[in-house]
């Protein structure tokens, strides 16, 4: 159910609606906007009319919400939500570029990254530290060392730091260097992560699964809003298909689909979708011109040695140049990176 209030709607006329949505055994989030002030109940809406709270002084509108997702909802929040990490906007005018190896390998090899990183344009650095892996030989990543590499040298270039988070014990851990939790395809539908993360508070980017629809992917996002925390982003970075050459299908479709579905903003992750260095541009510029909110890149000094995800992986300045093709794009629809 949602409840949207008067301009000018008092808070005692605010709280009186929460207080009835309580009685009826709602929880109720709360959205503040420029103008109204949006109260989602989660509940048995099913058996309460609408009309029930249009009476009531200060509402100027109630409706049932039918998807299954409320929070996620764009009926809760028309206006879009805008989720700030470090000095960049995701969901704002501009086009949010974030840039960083799949695997943080040593200093000298993220102080080149970031400097790159920054010199293209990207507002966000990003790093593997702790990759989950199926085969024990696979690095695993550096840990904590490496979220503390992956802060110094994003400090030294005044960048927000990225990284992924797989297991709801090291969120702690996490908060302290990042400013973006990264959450993979693979833990899409684990409730107990996607929960936790969400009470941590912190703003999160949850990647869609290889296999989820639109629908299940916003449900998952729907856990983290439930749990108090609205500073969502979702990555589109492919689906499976009947397609072989590629790893997997970027959904372009999903862009403007989301667009009209959802208030929180989508970028594209071009690199992990064709999963070959030889597709990233493409795949990059398609994403931008159809609507994203950024796009995420993943670039090495050298990435014929990277130590994990190489294939995929961008030199830096091939980077460069696809930087200066993404802001002709974006320049194009009026946005700007």
């Amino acid at each position: 159910m949602i409840v949207i209030m008067d301009e000018g709607a008092t808070e005692a006329q605010v709280q009186a609606v929460i207080d009835r949505l309580v009685e009826l055994e709602f929880t109720v989030h709360r959205s503040t906007g420029m103008v109204h002030t949006v109260l989602g109940g989660v509940g048995p809406e099913e058996v309460v009319e609408p009309s029930e709270f249009e009476v009531m002084d200060g509402v100027k509108e109630c409706r049932r919400i039918i998807s299954p997702y409320k929070l996620a909802s764009r009926h809760f929040r028309p206006s879009g939500t805008q989720v700030k990490v470090g000095g960049a906007s995701f969901g704002g005018d501009a086009v949010v570029m974030m840039a960083g190896p799949g695997l943080v390998e040593n200093k000298d090899q993220i102080e080149k990254v970031a400097e790159a990183a920054a010199g293209a344009g990207a507002q966000v650095l990003m790093g593997g530290v702790k990759k989950a892996r199926l085969h024990a030989p696979a690095p695993a990543g550096l840990g904590e060392e490496g979220l503390r590499l992956l802060w110094e040298a994003a400090g030294r270039h005044g960048l927000a730091v990225a990284s992924e988070v797989a297991d709801a014990n090291d969120i702690e851990l996490f908060v302290k260097y990042v400013d973006l939790l990264m959450v993979e395809s693979g833990n899409t539908s684990n409730c107990h992560l996607l929960g936790e993360i969400g009470k941590a508070g912190h703003p999160v980017l949850l990647n869609r699964g290889a296999a989820a629809t639109v629908e299940e992917w916003l449900l998952a996002a729907e856990r983290i809003l439930l749990a108090g925390n609205c500073n969502v982003i979702l990555c589109e970075r492919g689906i499976r298909t009947m397609e072989s050459p590629a790893r997997l299908t970027l959904d372009i479709n999903a862009i403007p689909l989301l667009k009209r579905l959802t208030h929180l903003p989508v970028i594209v992750d071009p690199s992990h979708a064709g999963g070959r260095r030889d597709m990233v541009a493409a795949l990059a510029r398609a994403g931008v011109a159809a609507g994203a909110d950024g796009v995420m890149l993943e670039i090495h000094p050298d990435p014929d040695h990277a130590r994990a995800e190489g294939a995929q992986t961008l030199r830096l300045e091939t980077f460069a140049e696809l930087a200066g093709q993404l802001k002709a794009v974006a320049a194009a629809l009026g946005r700007r990176i």
